[in-house]
């Protein structure tokens, strides 16, 4: 059934692929950017308010992750072993390849006999519709699909990590072998964007689920990004940091006015966002908040533990589920032409640019170019 659902959609791509090139050509009504790779390299692993989103196909991740890897290992090598910059002997420096090497990434994307973006589309589409294989993508498909992405994106990030903090290459990284290194220990607390806590050995043994002493890939992904963990231990870990961030008066639990000026905003923005709302400016007022702190506030005795957190701290970090729910209920709203919640090939086919808009680079103003592949 599954080779005659592929056969399917081949044959009503190429017949739309020949609609579309012999159709009369219509004036473009808007030029497009070029496409180019995202460049947001960092050495933090900290959470942030603005997440990037990933991109939607999976040769244009590769090329972004190779010219990551080569960043990274370019800034690991400047603050790690500069010594090694100023040796024309240096084993490393010859066995690697240039960081120029990939720099026509851009030229490759951009180029319609090597990459067409019609043509991607319809060997994508089947591969993300499969909830069921019906000739449609439907929102929580793209969700899956977006998040498959994302997942994968990060593991990448995670094993170069665990590689580098793997001293004695067991494929497990123990507490002593992810102290801090030399140039994060001899500069200032925010250099290269780390936060000297991170190295707290609580963070480590909740992350280590099994009790073993080290972090396997799994457990060492979750100690990178806590936000993603199934881990109860790692969540109760960050239900304790976000007290520790907003006690004030150090009493170790949250009273209203804590919650108030910290964590209430948080939770409404995600509520909000979720349902594609939003407050009025200048509302001020504490009753809904008063609300929330009653509900979790179990107990009754006016405080909130870091017990009384697990139920909202996935809005306090949202998961990258989260973010891929955004991203395709983004593209359906932009692609979905009838509106009727679902996007088919020839949607797609037409809309190309909102699939591969994360990787535009909004700053380029004056960078427009017009590429067969968008028209």
């Amino acid at each position: 059934m599954g080779k005659v659902s592929i056969v399917i959609y081949v044959t009503i791509a190429v017949l739309l692929l020949l609609l579309i090139s012999h159709s009369p050509k219509k004036p473009p009504n808007h030029r497009h950017r070029r496409l180019k790779l995202r460049s947001n390299f960092t050495f933090s692993h900290q959470h942030h308010s603005h997440h990037e989103p990933v991109p939607f196909d999976p040769i244009v991740a590769d090329l972004e992750l190779r010219r990551e890897d080569r960043q990274w290992e370019k800034q690991y090598i400047e603050h790690a072993h500069p010594e090694l910059l100023h040796t024309d002997s240096a084993p490393a420096a010859e066995s690697q390849p240039e960081w120029e090497d990939f720099m026509d990434a851009e030229d490759y994307l951009n180029d319609d006999e090597r990459f067409n973006v019609s043509n991607r589309l319809v060997l994508l589409f089947p591969r993300i519709d499969v909830l069921p294989a019906d000739g449609f993508v439907t929102e929580h498909e793209l969700t899956e699909w977006n998040l498959q992405q994302a997942e994968r994106e990060v593991m990448h990030r995670t094993k170069r990590e665990l590689d580098t903090h793997d001293k004695n290459k067991d494929g497990f990284v123990s507490f002593a072998e992810y102290d801090p290194p030399s140039w994060v220990q001899n500069a200032d607390n925010n250099s290269f964007g780390y936060d000297m806590g991170w190295w707290k050995v609580e963070h480590f043994n909740a992350s280590d689920a099994d009790g073993d002493g080290l972090l396997n890939i799994t457990e060492f992904n979750d100690f990178l990004h806590p936000a993603d963990t199934k881990n109860p231990k790692l969540l109760q870990w960050l239900c304790k940091e976000e007290v520790r961030e907003r006690d004030t008066d150090k009493d170790g639990k949250l009273n209203f006015k804590e919650f108030f000026h910290g964590l209430f905003d948080m939770v409404r923005n995600y509520d909000e966002e979720g349902h594609n709302s939003s407050h009025q400016v200048g509302d001020s007022t504490d009753a809904p908040a008063r609300t929330l702190f009653a509900q979790l506030d179990k107990d009754g005795d006016g405080y909130l533990s870091d017990v009384e957190l697990v139920t909202i701290i996935g809005k306090l970090h949202p998961s990258e589920r989260y973010y891929a729910k955004q991203q395709a209920e983004y593209i359906i709203s932009q692609a979905d032409a009838d509106k009727d919640g679902r996007l088919t090939l020839t949607e797609m086919i037409e809309n190309p640019y909102v699939f591969y808009s994360a990787i535009f680079n909004e700053d380029d103003e004056d960078d427009y170019e017009y590429h067969d592949e968008f028209r």
